[in-house]
């Protein structure tokens, strides 16, 4: 093999370990470079999961709906990003990385310009989900392919410029929106995402070039429609229950006797298929456990955060969505500056434990604090807390992947990686679908209670007749009716931050029974040459390079499928950086 001046891989050997070399590690400006299409395409796609979030009461009262439509705008893009991110992943065990980034955001934006012309809650759930596609695409591939250049020792820093970038695109989400919608209208929250979709496409086909294996694409079709059948029959339950049926129901019963069939279902597949969409022997490895554990729970931070906050802040405080988003400023400085400096930290001492460990209790205190809010609380304050539960969620969330791909297969780097997101995504597909259900039943009951208690006129009842009222229209409710509403959402948001907070108690514990290994000096390309030398394996070719060649010598570098390595490879002798090992403690 030779290196290009991007540091890319290109082959030259007629065969498997026919004096291939290995590249040399890529400088920094090279990684960035390399790195600068795939940021720009992942924060555009995650941006567009919460840049509608303060403008959702606008949106669905200008579209007509509820508060289950309110709720079914984010969960439809969460639910389509989570069954479609262990799938793009194991895509990306298969075939060419780069092609599968370019089509995930071009997918991404012909989502985008439908959401735009929605003209019903129907439509724009729909075009949310195609959506929501894409962003599955960009989820699972960015961490994949940042294993392949970057060691894991070094990718912390590189995790944590990612994590930065991610966290500020979750939350500054809401700002993005509230300025758009106050000044272009609530349509251009879809459009303004497309041009810079296009741009990222162009930096990824310049800058980004990465070995292409070529193997027999071997999906799992049925266990990925299972996974699929199951983790969203128990999102719809979770969005309906309370609203068009009672919690305890056969309706309910049904719904989830059946998730729980489909996804049983779901695990005997992946368990017989000899390439499954999840692997279950990891499973069988602690720290992939744990981390799964805890990226369900920074999921419900991520998302669940940014979205029922935008709600709190204008339906309770009367906020325009540009302030509302302004307010959140503080989440994304914690998160930005958190998840950079000490990935920084952690590519410096090779140590990642006790920061996790932190970040942790950061994030359940800042849940918990800000479940202590009301309807009069100080701006100030809030923005205290707001800093520490980003702080807290910028020391987790991306660590949790690269702890992951420091210890499985290279050749599982795809769906390893992919698994540790999709239950993050699980999490947060959860989390807004739970915590929205839970959140209009309980902002009824304390309506109702509210009106018996002032003794609100029957008269004024008449400006709830028409489902989830417009921000602006709350601000116009005739005394008591308007205390009444703000108080409702008050208790009711604050209630779902407690609810955060104690399921951040189980993070804690997840990160603190994690065992700490040193940190890999070797890159994903590196590694999988080994296996290469070992295997009859297909030859890495540059995407350029493979273009180029005629169809004789396309034919000649195209090998035999790569044999499974079990449950981790071998390290060459004298290599003690080791970053496949058992996967079993």
């Amino acid at each position: 093999m030779t290196t290009t001046p991007s540091g890319s891989v290109k082959s030259t050997a007629a065969g498997p370990g026919a004096g291939d070399e290995i590249a040399a590690p890529m400088q920094r400006r090279e990684v960035l470079e390399a790195l600068s299409g795939l940021l720009l395409g992942m924060f555009v796609t995650l941006l567009s999961s919460t840049v509608v979030s303060t403008s959702l009461p606008i949106i669905i009262a200008d579209l007509g709906g509820g508060q289950a439509s309110y709720t079914w705008v984010v969960t439809a893009t969460l639910l389509a990003t989570t069954v479609s991110t262990p799938i793009w992943g194991k895509l990306a065990d298969l075939m060419s990385r780069k092609l599968l980034v370019q089509l995930a955001l071009i997918i991404f934006v012909v989502g985008s310009a439908l959401a735009g012309i929605s003209t019903a809650p129907g439509e724009l759930i729909a075009f949310r989900v195609l959506q929501g596609l894409g962003a599955g695409g960009m989820t699972a591939l960015v961490t994949i392919v940042m294993a392949d250049i970057i060691s894991p020792r070094e990718r912390g820093k590189y995790m944590g410029l990612m994590g930065g970038v991610m966290g500020v695109a979750m939350v500054a989400g809401p700002l993005v929106g509230g300025l758009i919608t106050d000044s272009l209208g609530w349509r251009w929250n879809f459009f303004v995402g497309v041009p810079i979709a296009v741009v990222a496409l162009i930096l990824l086909q310049k800058t980004l070039h990465l070995p292409v294996v070529r193997r027999k694409a071997r999906i799992d079709f049925l266990g990925a429609g299972l996974i699929a059948g199951g983790v969203s029959a128990l999102l719809i339950w979770v969005s309906l229950a309370g609203s068009s049926f009672e919690w305890i129901s056969w309706q309910s019963g049904a719904f989830v006797i059946g998730s729980l069939v489909v996804l049983a279902a779901a695990i005997v597949v992946e368990n017989k298929v000899a390439e499954p969409i999840i692997p279950m022997h990891l499973f069988k490895m602690r720290t992939a456990v744990l981390s799964i554990i805890t990226s369900v729970v920074v999921g419900i931070a991520m998302f669940g955060s940014s979205v029922f906050l935008g709600e709190y802040l204008q339906l309770s405080r009367g906020q325009t969505p540009t302030h509302a988003g302004l307010l959140t400023i503080p989440m994304v400085v914690g998160t930005f500056l958190a998840s950079t400096l000490i990935g920084q930290v952690i590519s410096r001492t090779g140590h990642y434990k006790k920061w996790m460990v932190l970040g942790a209790v950061l994030m359940s205190a800042g849940f918990a604090l800000l479940g202590t809010m009301d309807a009069h609380t100080s701006f100030v304050l809030m923005g205290v807390y707001l800093l520490l539960l980003g702080s807290g969620t910028g020391m987790v969330m991306q660590n949790l992947v690269l702890i992951v791909q420091n210890e499985v297969a290279v050749t599982e780097m795809g769906v390893a990686s992919a698994s540790v997101a999709f239950f993050r995504s699980l999490g947060g597909a959860i989390g807004v679908s739970v915590l929205g259900a839970i959140l209009g039943t309980r902002v009824a009951s304390l309506t109702a209670s509210g009106i018996v208690e002032q003794q609100v006129p029957q008269s004024q009842l008449a400006n709830l007749a028409d489902g989830l009222p417009e921000p602006a229209a709350v601000l116009q409710f005739p005394q008591p009716l308007r205390s009444v509403v703000q108080d409702s959402f008050a208790g009711g948001v604050t209630e779902l931050f407690i609810i955060s907070a104690a399921l951040g108690l189980i993070a804690i514990l997840a990160v603190a029974l994690l065992k700490e290994r040193p940190l890999g000096t070797r890159t994903a390309v590196e590694l999988y040459a080994d296996v290469q030398a070992e295997n009859p394996a297909p030859v890495a070719v540059d995407d350029s390079a493979m273009m180029e060649l005629a169809d004789d010598e396309r034919d000649e570098l195209e090998r035999p499928a790569l044999q499974p390595v079990g449950t981790g490879i071998a390290e060459p002798s004298g290599q003690p950086d080791s970053a496949q090992r058992n996967l079993t403690d």
